[in-house]
This record gives C-alpha cells, sequence and structure tokens, in this order.
C-alpha cells in the first residue's frame, strides 16, 4: 500500500511519482470563526494546529503537501481569521502544496494567489500524482482519478461510537480502508471501470468539525459515492488500531 498513516495522527505519508507527500484532508482553518457565527465561543486552535501540521511534515521527511480537500472552513468569503490562519501556516511551510478543492475551498484561490507560496490548486473532481488519486469527495472523482492504484478522499470526517462494558461510549476518529465498488462509478459515468483501486477514507485533521458516525444506524455518509462505492471497508483507529468491518463496530 503507497498510503499509511502516520501513527497516531490523522495524516498519512503517500509514496508516488518520485516523491514522499504527506496527505491531510479537512484542515478547516478558522472553524473557530465559523462556529462564533453560529453562536459557540472557542478559543482559537490555529497555532495547535499548525504546529501539528509542522510536526506530521518533518515526522513524515516529505516533499510536498497535499490537502485532501477544505483547507479553509467558510463556505462562501473567508472570514478575516481564516485569512490570517492561512497566512501564518503558509509562511511556516517549506514545501510546496497542493490542494485538492473541497465544498469549502471555493473562495479560496484569490487568497492563496496573494500568498508568496508553491500552491497548486485543482478541481473538485480531483487529481492523480503518479499511481495515487486524490478527490475530496463531495462529488463523484473523474474517471481519470479512478484509474490510480489507490484513491484517497476526506469530507465524510468518519469516526466510531466505541462504547464499553458498563455503557460508557466515546467518539474515536478512524480511517476507512478497503475497495472501491466498480458499479456506483459505471453507473455515474455510463462506461466501465476495469481495475478498481483501493480506497482511503482519510479522518478529519481539525479536531472540531465533526464527523460522520459510521458504526451507528441511522447516520447517513454525505458524499454521493458512499458507502456504495466500497467494499469491505474496515476501520482503523488513529493509532493504528483495526477494528475491522466498520458496520460491525
Amino acid at each position: 500500500m503507497r498510503v499509511e498513516p502516520l501513527p497516531g495522527v490523522p495524516a498519512a505519508t503517500v509514496d508516488t511519482d518520485g516523491e514522499r507527500l504527506l496527505a491531510v484532508a479537512d484542515y478547516h482553518a478558522g472553524i473557530e470563526a465559523g462556529l462564533r457565527y453560529e453562536g459557540v465561543e472557542l478559543k482559537s486552535a490555529a497555532a495547535d494546529r499548525r504546529e501539528r501540521l509542522l510536526t506530521c511534515l518533518d515526522r513524515a521527511r516529505a516533499d510536498r503537501l497535499v490537502v485532501v480537500g477544505d483547507l479553509g472552513h467558510a463556505i462562501g468569503d473567508p472570514f478575516d481569521d481564516e485569512r490570517a490562519e492561512l497566512e501564518a501556516l503558509f509562511d511556516a511551510l517549506d514545501v510546496p502544496v497542493t490542494l485538492v478543492k473541497g465544498n469549502h475551498d471555493g473562495s479560496l484561490e484569490p487568497v492563496l494567489s496573494d500568498l508568496p507560496a508553491d500552491i497548486e490548486v485543482t478541481p473538485g473532481h480531483g487529481t492523480r500524482i503518479g499511481s495515487v488519486g486524490f478527490a475530496h469527495g463531495h462529488t463523484w472523482p473523474a474517471p481519470d482519478v479512478l484509474e490510480a492504484d489507490v484513491l484517497c478522499v476526506g469530507h465524510e470526517h468518519p469516526v466510531v461510537r466505541l462504547e464499553d462494558s458498563v455503557g460508557g461510549a466515546q467518539k474515536e476518529r478512524a480511517w476507512l480502508r478497503g475497495s472501491l465498488a466498480t458499479d456506483p462509478f459505471a453507473e455515474q459515468f455510463d462506461q466501465p471501470v476495469d481495475d478498481a483501486p483501493d480506497i482511503v477514507v482519510f479522518p478529519a485533521f481539525n479536531d472540531r468539525s465533526g464527523g460522520t458516525w459510521v458504526n451507528v444506524d441511522g447516520q447517513e455518509f454525505l458524499a454521493p459515492f458512499l458507502p456504495e462505492g466500497m467494499t469491505d471497508a474496515e476501520a482503523f483507529l488513529l493509532d493504528g488500531t483495526r477494528l475491522g468491518a466498520y458496520q460491525q463496530v
């Protein structure tokens, strides 16, 4: 597998096309400003997010950072706090960045274009870097992205509910890994998908962004191709604990 989670954090190394990438999804810079707009007051964790990401880059010895969508948080024009967080983040980065546009990134390009940084922004339907495909997941990945060996997606913020023997419960972010089910994609694009890649659904890097409870009845996935678009998917905790089939956790 060319995509390997870094133990203990919602980030993965990706070795492809002669580069080592660090991939994260759902950074949601400026989320506190968005929550404040909804009436929730939280102290900004921008500095902590930035330091955690820089630490991950150092651990991975990465040549490039790939953000698998939702680098920012505001759906429309970024809040002032979001702009400031992004400016501080890119001032601290010393590697090029690829942003795979997510549903929260629609108005980020003018902001990013003003920064003195090496930033590539790809369409929302995704991109391939060597043999690995990346798509945020809010829309269908393009057919050429599905030709990758591994497809990385975000958007879901998958979490699992874990219960103990006395009825206590806790929420944990999780990775989902399985095989792509080709039928939904063949129907969507009206063409066969010959070689199904593996699919990896990333946990949210931002620990304040909520998530999809993948093992709780009545919860629905957000991506238009999930869960029908993956088979034999298993859940893994950030520390690497293998939980087995996500529906049975």
